[in-house]
């Protein structure tokens, strides 16, 4: 079977797979490389040891890589990421390692996955031959809500994931498992929730050629059902969620913008959010109605980084008020639902001015969802 092609302008794509200790990532990570469609991957992980595929070496082609019997390449990660993702395509290009086009990046199970999306964003090299696909981690049923709790490195790993596996769940009770459905949406609303035994593992990973449409097979959030939780907090009676992980306080919330924003104001007020508070906003993601566009810009930020903005096809419903979907460890949500009011009833005050209409006409309202 063929691998599979590169997206994204012919970068490869990345995906990282994180998740506490204990939570079913080394079986994860087992399933994909026993799949025929990645055998063209590479997997950078921390220790060959900590990981177990001692029965997978086919051949060592030195301390630090070795061939997979899936025809995989795999890595130890011993200093920095960028080095170790840019020697690896290196060793591709001279040809002295398989060809690859995909790479997996398992982290330890108490490692904070923020540096290195940081650095799969920022690197002026790595920006130009990767791209950064769906960040996946593992939360065990069993032990999961504690460890939420408990471990604030389970609530950063938590927020930043584009899809959740749920494990164990065969072990333990159906209310044991919906409570930490309800847990996983309050922390990261915007995730995709699924139940690991219900999905092909290879379907986490994201990428037309290799994943189904997993809201097929996403868990809602409450436990009779209550709708696609992707739609939470939409202008539909939202909510702010508070958690508590140890000394830390982590917060979701939403907002929805009535009226059109304006491009030019929201990202001047996003970049000093970021540049103030980035260190304690774990995720921004949202849908915009933007002056000029026809169609939704979708944006994405990850601490004081943010994703190239998407224009995508079409709205997905009828609903065209903009939305904003946050984590954040620590801040208030009326300072931001304030600032961003600020700005946003400033453009529109300027773009009236600027147009000879009256300036005292009432901006465009936000509505705090709470």
């Amino acid at each position: 079977m063929t691998g599979i092609s590169p997206h994204d302008g012919g970068r490869i794509p990345v995906n990282l797979l994180t998740g506490f200790l204990g939570s079913g990532k080394t079986t994860l990570l087992q399933d994909l490389l026993a799949d025929p469609k990645l055998e063209r991957t590479a997997v950078l992980i921390n220790e060959f040891g900590e990981i177990g595929l001692d029965h997978h070496l086919l051949e060592r082609i030195d301390e630090n890589v070795v061939l997979l019997n899936s025809g995989c390449v795999c890595c130890t990660i011993r200093g920095e990421l960028a080095d170790a993702l840019i020697d690896l395509d290196t060793r591709r290009a001279r040809g002295l390692i398989p060809d690859f086009d995909r790479i997996i990046i398992e982290t330890t199970g108490l490692a904070d996955p923020f540096p290195a999306l940081s650095t799969l964003h920022a690197h002026p090299v790595l920006t130009n031959h990767f791209s950064v696909d769906k960040v996946v981690v593992t939360i065990d049923a069993v032990n999961g809500e504690a460890q939420l709790g408990e471990r604030l490195e389970a609530v950063r790993q938590l927020a930043a994931a584009d899809v959740v596996a749920i494990t164990k769940t065969d072990i333990c009770g159906k209310e044991t498992v919906h409570a930490l459905k309800r847990k996983l949406t309050e922390i990261n609303p915007s995730a995709v929730i699924i139940l690991r035994q219900d999905v092909e593992a290879v379907h986490l990973l994201g990428g037309s050629l290799v994943s189904r449409d997993l809201a097929d097979v996403s868990v809602p959030a409450g436990v009779s059902g209550g709708g696609d939780h992707h739609r939470h907090g939409e202008g539909q009676g939202g909510h702010h969620h508070h958690h508590a992980s140890g000394d830390s306080i982590v917060t979701s919330f939403s907002l929805t913008v009535e009226g059109r924003l304006d491009w030019t104001a929201f990202g001047i007020w996003l970049t000093m959010l970021l540049n103030q508070h980035g260190d304690r906003i774990f995720r921004v993601k949202g849908i915009l109605n933007v002056g000029g566009e026809d169609r939704p810009v979708a944006i994405h930020g990850v601490q004081r980084l943010v994703h190239p903005p998407v224009h995508m096809k079409a709205w997905p419903d009828s609903d065209r008020r903009s939305k904003l979907v946050f984590i954040v460890e620590g801040l208030d949500p009326a300072v931001i639902e304030h600032s961003l009011h600020v700005f946003n009833a400033l453009s529109d005050r300027l773009t009236l001015v600027a147009a000879g209409d009256d300036p005292s006409r009432q901006a465009p309202q936000l509505v705090a969802q709470d």
